[in-house]
């Protein structure tokens, strides 16, 4: 089981970018704070260079895959364990902080 993601939790790009969530599930609450759906984040603050020496930072990223059983508003709940793509760059997110009560497979 994985711990589903709120607006607190946060989400890093590899860069050290922070992504911050676009879908957001109003009627779920967990500790006070609105759950997360499977829908894109910004990314904001990447330090990846641009081109030449690199491929320009991230500005947006997707989890690939989200809760299966667990939906909010018919969207699936994003959890701390599904894989994930930035744009442009193709390096996953990592979550740093999660809340610990509520769980999803």
């Amino acid at each position: 089981m994985a711990s589903v993601l709120t607006i607190g939790s946060v989400v890093l790009c590899a860069h050290g970018g922070r992504a911050t969530a676009t879908g957001i599930a109003m009627r779920v609450r967990i500790e006070g704070q609105p759950a997360l759906v499977q829908a894109p984040l910004v990314v904001a603050g990447c330090a990846n260079p641009p081109p030449p020496s690199g491929t320009g930072p991230c500005v947006t990223a997707q989890f690939v895959t989200a809760a299966t059983r667990v939906r909010s508003m018919g969207l699936p709940l994003l959890t701390d364990s599904g894989p994930s793509i930035c744009t442009p760059t193709g390096t996953p997110l990592s979550v740093a902080v999660v809340q610990p009560r509520v769980s999803a497979s």
